[in-house]
């Protein structure tokens, strides 16, 4: 393993390169779109992530002495491609949705001018990025809808591999969440981190009350103590004994939980305890809580349902080759064909049109000609990402996170009331081209 990006990708993607440097195709100027064209089963908008990460992966697609080795021992592509992936350094323009807009069937959340070969061979990277944490970012959306306020800790790590659970993190993060139980994606991406303790450390005790006093001495009474290894109601009487009403939070992870926390809110008053918090963290989903919403939960947990998208793992989307640049100098527009897989060809330019209220009323995707602006009123979609090989860097790190989040909640707030229905639902804005 070393720093580089550069085999973070599909085979097919040098294949293509070789076979079009070996053509004298490679150089032509094109443009690539990344869009989807469903989204998930039943929901009605989805939210973009993972713009942040993609840049800096960009930034360091780069084909060192390692990497070329590995692919000529592997005979992937000839000598002379080795040797133009040697100096490689893309040198195009990228423009986008600002991460964290909200994006719809068609939406061209990211396009690419670049020659042939710098565009196609981003195209995995591209895909593999947007396609997971903008999965996990719609999913943690409708959550954040679900909570209501509520403030939500994104706490999946173990239920995905070790690079996916600090992208879900700082995807869940973008999309409304407060915190995650992820150190990493706190050091790397500035998102508050949250934990306590687990079952283990009740376990490791000789009894539940030498645990509790062992994590009120370490952390103060103001802790989260975990309260449903054994009995419930004999753990809280001890969790507020040892604490004292000063006692931060206790966690449920199991059980009955919308009886279960009436029963803890009601005894957790006659104690005294009356500001203690309880935060539920159960195999939590958007529908779970929301059956939640009436009972006295004051945060959530939430660990597999995020990382894996709510049962949509990916986003569904693509990476097209929509025009370049014939031998005569034309645009020629391109699109594919295939039976239930057609694209549309040409360059595009997206618009939120907005009521006289600000609210969304449709997605209008312009064709356009090169360095056109549509006349439009509506919102424009569109921000530099990389301009002439060079990322701009206010989309990156964790002022870049901070940005995304914030926009994020500027964008949900134009949609109509209907996008944040839990039931299956079309796309709650029509695609319009134009």
């Amino acid at each position: 393993m070393t720093e580089s990006s550069a085999l973070l990708t599909d085979r097919y993607e040098l294949t293509m390169l070789d076979a079009a440097l070996l053509r004298g195709t490679h150089e032509r100027e094109s443009v690539f779109e990344a869009f989807t064209r469903h989204l998930p089963a039943g929901r009605r908008y989805g939210v973009i992530a993972g713009t942040g990460r993609l840049l800096e992966l960009i930034e360091r697609f780069r084909f060192g002495d390692a990497e070329l080795e590995y692919l000529r021992e592997a005979s992937v592509v000839r000598q002379e491609t080795l040797d133009w992936l040697a100096d490689f350094r893309f040198s195009g323009t990228i423009r986008g949705y600002r991460e964290g807009e909200v994006f719809f069937p068609g939406s061209p959340f990211l396009i690419v001018d670049a020659p042939f070969a710098e565009g196609v061979i981003l195209e995995t990277l591209i895909l593999s990025v947007f396609n997971y944490d903008s999965a996990v970012a719609s999913a943690a959306a409708r959550m954040v809808t679900a909570a209501a306020g509520r403030p939500l800790a994104e706490m999946g790590s173990r239920r995905a591999n070790e690079r996916s659970a600090v992208a879900a993190a700082r995807a869940a993060y973008i999309a409304g969440f407060g915190a995650t139980s992820n150190l990493e994606a706190g050091r790397t991406w500035g998102v508050p981190t949250m934990g306590t303790a687990a079952h283990a450390f009740t376990l490791l005790h000789d009894s539940e009350e030498d645990a509790f006093r062992a994590q009120v001495a370490a952390l103060g009474p103001g802790t989260t103590l975990l309260v449903d290894t054994f009995d419930v109601e004999q753990a809280i009487e001890t969790a507020v004994r040892v604490a004292g009403p000063e006692l931060g939070a206790v966690r449920l992870d199991s059980g009955d939980l919308p009886k279960l926390v009436r029963q803890v809110r009601a005894q957790l008053d006659r104690l005294g305890a009356t500001k203690t918090r309880i935060t539920v963290t159960n195999d939590l989903d958007e529908f779970t809580i929301a059956a939640l919403s009436s009972s006295p939960v004051d945060s959530y947990g939430v660990g597999t349902a995020v990382v894996t998208g709510s049962g949509s793992p990916a986003s569904g989307m693509v990476y097209k080759l929509v025009a370049h640049r014939d031998d005569d100098g034309t645009w020629v527009p391109v699109a594919k064909k295939s039976e239930g897989k057609p694209s549309i060809g040409g360059r595009k330019h997206p618009i939120r049109r907005l009521d006289a209220s600000g609210h969304a009323v449709a997605e209008v995707i312009h064709i356009v000609e090169a360095g056109d602006q549509p006349d439009d009123t509506g919102r424009d979609l569109l921000v530099p990402l990389v301009a002439d090989g060079e990322v701009q860097r206010e989309h990156l790190g964790p002022e870049g996170t901070r940005r995304a989040r914030e926009h994020r909640a500027s964008a949900m707030r134009e949609l109509p009331d209907e996008a944040f229905r839990l039931g299956r639902g079309d796309p709650v804005l029509p695609t319009i081209f134009g």
